[in-house]
């Protein structure tokens, strides 16, 4: 999952982009005109603080878009990488990706039209294999880490034990599973299978799934298409 954050002159619109389904998910209005530097700044950290909730549920792709010929989405950009630069610091596990589109998200219609474009289809696809690389690295470093207390599961019933047995409050560790596209297509237990992704989403489980085809997806198919891994939770985002 992405999100989609449009910009517009008084107001921005986020939209959650699944693999074929957009939803809206939140509107923040402008407190004020964007000629008033304190009031757009105060709007800019209002998004900010609306990002975060979003970067702790494991979603790291972040696309900013804004009408063409306007400065929206880099005035934007410009304000995290002045303000909130951790959040795209490239050794930081949790950093998000962030890109820029020309166009309009500002409703159902214009999200459309904005998606179907080559080159948001392109930068989509770039975005996601790249957060896709980042979650095999960091299964690597797992896998490679002398914590007594690390595990990589890659039976389903395992993964479907650990899971089933979290407490939704967790304060010390943080969940991931990662899977295949294809292993989610040719699964003859689909019942089981979104049994687990929906309560791996209600214990906040970091899901991610992988194209097959991406070097990160070949590494997740050797682990037979889908994998578990706990890692030490970064709090404080």
């Amino acid at each position: 999952m992405a999100l989609l954050v449009g910009v517009e002159a008084e107001h921005a619109v986020f939209w959650r982009i699944y693999s074929r389904v957009v939803k809206l998910s939140l509107r923040l209005e402008l407190d004020g005109k964007r000629v008033d530097s304190t009031a757009l700044y105060n709007f800019h950290e209002s998004l900010v603080d609306s990002l975060k909730p979003v970067l702790k549920e494991g979603v790291k792709t972040i696309v900013v878009a804004a009408p063409a010929r306007t400065s929206y989405a880099t005035d934007f950009l410009n304000h995290i990488n002045k303000h909130h630069r951790y959040l795209i610091q490239s050794k930081r596990p949790n950093r998000a990706n962030f890109a820029e589109l020309v166009g309009s998200a500002e409703d159902r219609k214009k999200v459309a039209e904005l998606m179907k474009s080559r080159k948001s289809t392109n930068l989509i696809a770039k975005i996601f294999s790249e957060e896709a690389d980042q979650a095999v690295n960091s299964l690597e470093k797992h896998l490679c880490s002398a914590d007594s207390n690390s595990c990589v599961l890659y039976s389903l019933k395992e993964i479907e034990g650990i899971i089933d047995s979290l407490e939704k409050d967790r304060e010390l560790r943080t969940e991931n599973m990662l899977l295949t596209d294809k292993y989610l297509a040719e699964c003859k237990q689909k019942n089981r299978i979104n049994r687990l992704l929906q309560i791996a989403k209600n214990k906040k489980v970091k899901t991610r799934i992988i194209n097959a085809e991406t070097p990160a997806g070949s590494r997740i198919s050797q682990f037979g298409g889908i994998v578990y891994f706990s890692s030490p939770k970064i709090v404080n985002i």
